[in-house]
């Protein structure tokens, strides 16, 4: 994306976007989060220790590899009541869909329920999981799936020691760039 799209995109100047490409200005969170919107990727991609360009990055080849090793935790709107996401596709600078391991907590508010615009696919990989959505209650074990609207209201917790699953969200919009 050239700097003029860019700017075009998050209403920044180019000399702005240039001082901030060549790291001779420290944007705030905000201005970041209307960045990574303008390009389509992930807020947590500014904040990836090391070079996320390495061989398995994305750079417009269609591929991208993360292996078990480099999986790196991402900060979410569930992270704060115990959920535990690691990013699955970190390096994929362009995607539709956010492929996550994600762990339940085995405690959550009986008011917190989440609601987005998009979809979610649930693959359980371990534990025992119960799952509200919208009025249904489902009791999930390994190799049982979901797949629901995320406008619903939802959310899961772990029924006894710990639970894990892959989980895609997919949010319209967020490819572009």
């Amino acid at each position: 994306m050239t700097l003029d799209r860019l700017a075009e995109q998050t209403g920044f100047t180019k000399s702005y976007l240039s001082k901030i490409e060549n790291g001779l200005k420290v944007p705030p969170i905000g201005s970041l989060a209307r960045i990574s919107g303008a390009l389509g990727a992930d807020i947590a991609l500014f904040f990836q220790k090391g070079d996320a360009f390495d061989a398995g990055a994305d750079l417009d080849s269609g591929v991208s590899c993360v292996r078990a090793g480099e999986r790196q935790s991402v900060i979410r709107g569930g992270t704060s009541f115990g959920y535990d996401y690691e990013s699955l596709a970190h390096k994929k600078l362009r995607k539709h869909m956010e492929p996550f391991l994600f762990t339940f907590p085995s405690h959550i508010s009986r008011e917190v329920f989440f609601e987005h615009e998009g979809e979610e696919f649930i693959f359980i990989l371990s534990g025992r999981v119960e799952f509200l959505a919208g009025k249904r209650k489902f009791l999930l074990e390994p190799g049982d799936s979901l797949y629901i609207d995320s406008a619903l209201p939802h959310r899961g917790r772990c029924l006894g020691g710990e639970a894990k699953a892959l989980v895609v969200i997919f949010k319209p919009g967020t490819s572009s760039a």
